[in-house]
């Protein structure tokens, strides 16, 4: 697909805040297809110091990632798990996870540590952020709670959530929806659901094959797209950019445009819809 900046004017740079930035499939992030085409800022923050290290030495421009917890700003225990991917400072539920064909194993916990959790409300870098990604296991809630000053910027979080306990007493995707909706948000997608298949006796399915249970999966929010007119020129147009790049949401990008348009007296919509037009020829 054709890159918008062909249709918009020329564009700040987003910031995108990545909250649980741990570098898994070769720095394939939720952000990955955008970071290629439209200048960015990341502010990233992971827990666990090595990978935090690891990021950094990386010296990717414009990317920048702190040690910091992030939370509610109160204190808890941060599990460090035998696979650094499923720390949390939540416990993982292992009676549930024994239920599942290789999945315990995943979530060994190896450490724990007591720490402080920082809100990013309470932190300077990451104010103005365009764009929210979260990836905690299971401390989402946790780090929403702290961060509802900063959502006011927020055009779009993209955001880990559980549909069933894998940890011990986190919050599940229901609780991360009621609250989400309370601040303005409305869930644009459900991406990548992951599941596993049942331990009973005999069974000797790989753990790859297609499971019915659902499990986990990231959600994708964007601003209540019936409540445009509460955003800024600004926010309309990096919307529409990231709906457009990330996520091929081409009709909600164009929704976005509209509202810019009947606001501005600009003709983004109706160029942009041109241009879909002729890609799609």
């Amino acid at each position: 697909m054709f890159p918008i900046s062909e249709v918009l004017p020329p564009l700040a740079r987003i910031k995108i805040i990545d909250v649980g930035a741990m570098a898994v499939d070769d720095l394939n992030d939720a952000y990955a297809r955008l970071a290629k085409v439209v200048a960015c800022e990341v502010i990233g923050f992971e827990p666990v110091a090595q990978e935090c290290e690891k990021l950094n030495r990386l010296a990717i421009p414009g990317r920048r990632y702190l040690p910091y917890v992030i939370g509610d700003g109160t204190e808890q225990t941060f599990h460090e798990c035998s696979h650094a991917m499923t720390s949390s400072l939540f416990e993982p539920n292992t009676p549930l996870l024994e239920s599942f064909i290789d999945l315990a194993h995943y979530s060994r916990v190896v450490g724990k540590r007591r720490v402080v959790t920082r809100r990013l409300d309470d932190i300077p870098e990451a104010a103005g952020a365009d764009v929210l990604k979260i990836d905690v296991q299971g401390g989402e809630l946790m780090v929403l709670h702290g961060a509802v000053a900063t959502l006011r910027d927020v055009v779009l979080v993209h955001t880990e959530a559980e549909f069933v306990p894998l940890y011990r007493e986190q919050p599940l995707f229901g609780d991360i929806d009621a609250f989400m909706r309370s601040q303005g948000f409305i869930l644009h997608k459900i991406a990548g659901v992951s599941g596993r298949i049942f331990q009973s006796p005999g069974m000797t399915l790989p753990a790859n094959r297609v499971a019915n249970q659902m499990l986990w999966s990231d959600v994708v929010y964007v601003r209540d797209f019936m409540s445009l007119d509460k955003l800024s020129d600004g926010q309309l147009l990096k919307l529409a950019v990231v709906l457009h790049e990330n996520y091929g949401s081409h009709d909600l990008a164009a929704f976005a445009l509209g509202a810019l348009d009947r606001r501005s007296g600009s003709s983004h919509q109706p160029s942009y819809v041109r241009r879909l037009a002729a890609a799609r020829a």
